[in-house]
């Protein structure tokens, strides 16, 4: 247990984005959800998984954007992902 709390507390989140660990536990619980109509714990999937996908086209992750078009894929990405999950979770019915 003692191992679990250091590598969390002392990885990054891309880190954690890439960790084998991480990815199959994430996997998992994606399969475990789709099978049991878990529609939230499917869209916090999407909606973490997403963002972190456009924190990585976006450049974030090297740690040197700017206030420049890197900033503004971010800001339209995750404006679109939210928009997918506000279209998901209150929009379109079951």
């Amino acid at each position: 247990m003692r191992e679990i709390i250091h590598f969390l507390v002392s990885a990054r989140v891309m880190e954690l984005a890439t960790d084998p660990r991480i990815l199959i536990a994430a996997g998992a619980l994606f399969l475990v959800a789709a099978f049991m109509r878990w529609k939230v714990v499917l869209l916090a999937l999407f909606g973490i998984g997403a963002v972190l996908a456009v924190a990585r086209f976006s450049g974030l992750s090297e740690g040197h954007t700017s206030m420049d078009q890197n900033m503004m894929v971010f800001s339209i990405g995750t404006l679109l992902v939210g928009v997918v999950l506000i279209y998901f979770l209150f929009i379109k019915g079951d």
